[in-house]
């Protein structure tokens, strides 16, 4: 009964952790922060700190645990530095767990990221330490590394290469070499690193047990007995204690083995190690059995289990042991909880994106059947504009084709020849400029030149008339609207100069003003009211689509090639004519 009691609490109790709960609880709550603010690199760089935490305490399999959850945040986050250490510390611990293939993969892997000199140098030794077939070649790769850990002062690498030399020694048969070796490896580590230096001491007394030299054996974990960092932690002491009496053991010396356990059996009591005096007592009973001393074991096992719930109530680690299960508990949880957050974002950023790209689809689609529909309204404005160009107004095709019938008519056939010429010239270079909306400045001028010939001719004793040019305008260079200036000529003749009683004066001027073409267009006529009192119905009607188109034809060209083409007509009043001031945009 009191041998299943013991086993169950021994089973309980095997669970405990020997991280400190301090540092693994301040990570977690790092941890949680870094969770909650969505901040992975935050979460990797506490998963390392878990990781290295479990490394130091000798859980190997923890520390790559932890590792290669932040190895993959790192890898996703594209953080190379970072994730060249963090492949190193895997390497490692894998190494430690005797996982090799792995552990090449990941010495490999870092090589190949290295970004200095050292680092490639010293991931590319590990890969050659662990593959390579002979010996020879082992030391060879691990000497390099002593030499870089000896120039950088890094201490616990430098005493990680002794050991692992030790190793290669002992394959080569070198026990002595092997000896000294670990000795180096263990005067160094003791100084920094605890946990480095009792494991190398291990190695140390199984190297002189196997080779049965007991004494020396006995001599090294006494010498690791006296060691600051195994009197001041109670439990690793009686853990050095129970190893020193396995040797004694070996040694076949039952009694001193006893001698010890008893020891360190006071002491778990004491302390308050519950697993610790499980183990003495156990070992004990052994012993206590081989030697036919049932007594002293009954005695043992009462003593035990008399004292047990005190010593569980003392022992802390049962507690921390607690508090690491819920803490493990909560890094769970919150992976979890990441693992979620992330899905969401994934999710949301999936919405938002397709949402933006609808948005982008959309804006474009707008902006399509915009351009489409501005290209068909500047379409729709170019036939228009042409469609205004090519118009005449039917007073001057009608009127010039009747004066011609009036020369014929009188049997004067050199004016209606001369007449025909000059009007078949001008309709010639309407119609070939009838196409383009703008035209060189010097074939309109011809063109109105032209025009006011004719009616020269029709009207020889109403008016004449003086076009003046600017010479700072570059008549070849320069392009306006063509015929533009027709129309209003035409109604000062028809409207204005022709109904004088004595002969009137007709002036064109072109000028350059600032950036503008101004043209003015001025005659001494009967004015715009008093020949709106004389007009019939039908001339007002033709007037006015032909002043409309002119106006008509001016709004279009501003909208499609922002000439900012202004126009005034101001009639002088009293019979005294009408001034007209065209400006039209040069730039």
């Amino acid at each position: 009964m009191a041998f299943i009691l013991i086993c169950t609490v021994g089973n309980f109790l095997a669970a405990q952790d020997s991280v400190k709960v301090s540092k693994v609880v301040r990570s977690v709550a790092k941890l949680k922060k870094a969770v909650d603010s969505n901040d992975n690199k935050a979460v990797a760089d506490t998963y390392v700190s878990l990781a290295n935490d479990y490394y130091n305490q000798g859980n190997y399999a923890k520390s790559e645990e932890y590792l290669i959850k932040a190895k993959n945040i790192y890898q996703n986050l594209n953080d190379k530095k970072n994730l060249e250490v963090v492949t190193r510390k895997l390497a490692q611990s894998q190494e430690k767990q005797n996982k090799i293939a792995p552990a090449i993969s990941n010495y490999s892997m870092a090589a190949q990221m290295g970004y200095s000199e050292k680092s490639r140098a010293v991931n590319t030794n590990d890969v050659a330490r662990l593959s390579s077939p002979s010996p020879e070649q082992k030391a060879d790769a691990i000497q390099n590394n002593i030499d870089i850990s000896k120039k950088e002062n890094e201490q616990t690498a430098l005493a990680e290469s002794y050991s692992q030399l030790a190793e290669v020694n002992l394959q080569q048969n070198n026990v002595s070499k092997a000896e000294a070796n670990l000795n180096t490896a263990y005067t160094i580590s003791k100084k920094e690193a605890p946990r480095q230096a009792l494991e190398i001491n291990q190695k140390l007394a199984n190297l002189y047990v196997e080779n049965r030299n007991f004494e020396k054996a006995i001599e090294a974990k006494k010498k690791v007995l006296k060691e600051d960092f195994v009197k001041e932690n109670s439990q690793e002491k009686v853990n050095q204690i129970q190893e020193l009496a396995d040797i004694y053991l070996k040694k076949n010396d039952p009694g001193e083995a006893v001698t010890l356990l008893e020891n360190a059996y006071g002491i778990a009591l004491d302390k308050g190690h519950t697993l610790e005096a499980q183990k003495s007592v156990k070992k004990l009973d052994s012993l206590y059995d081989r030697a036919g001393n049932t007594e002293a074991s009954v005695k043992l096992y009462r003593d035990f289990l008399e004292k047990l719930p005190a010593l569980v109530s003392k022992d802390r680690s049962l507690v921390d042991s607690k508090i690491l299960e819920d803490t493990e508990q909560r890094i769970s949880q919150l992976e979890k909880e990441k693992e979620l957050k992330d899905e969401l974002i994934r999710k949301k950023n999936v919405f938002n994106y397709s949402l933006i790209g609808t948005l982008i689809l959309l804006t474009a689609l707008m902006i399509f059947i915009f351009m489409t529909l501005k290209k068909v309204q500047v379409k729709n404005k170019k036939i228009a504009l042409q469609s205004l160009r090519r118009e005449m107004n039917p007073h001057f095709i009608f009127n010039s084709l009747n004066s011609v019938n009036h020369f014929i008519a009188t049997n004067n056939e050199l004016e209606a020849n001369q007449y025909l010429t000059k009007f078949s010239k001008l309709m010639r270079g309407v119609m070939e400029n009838s196409t383009e909306d703008f035209i060189p400045f010097h074939q309109e001028l011809d063109l109105l030149q032209n025009y006011l010939a004719l009616e020269k001719t029709r009207f020889a004793d109403k008016f004449d008339y003086e076009v003046e040019v600017d010479e700072n305008l570059n008549l070849h260079s320069q392009q306006i609207p063509g015929m533009l200036v027709q129309p209003f000529l035409e109604n000062a003749i028809w409207h204005g100069l022709r109904y004088r009683t004595g002969k009137g004066f007709l002036k064109l001027e072109f000028e350059k003003e600032e950036q503008y073409l101004k043209i003015t267009i001025e005659d001494n006529g009967i004015g715009i009211e008093e020949s709106k009192k004389q007009k019939t119905r039908h001339q007002k009607t033709r007037e006015g689509r032909g002043m409309k188109n002119t106006m008509e034809r001016i709004r279009l060209l501003n909208e499609l090639y922002k000439k900012n083409i202004t126009c005034t007509v101001k009639d002088k009043g009293n019979n005294k004519g009408v001034l007209i001031i065209l400006k039209i945009n040069l730039t």
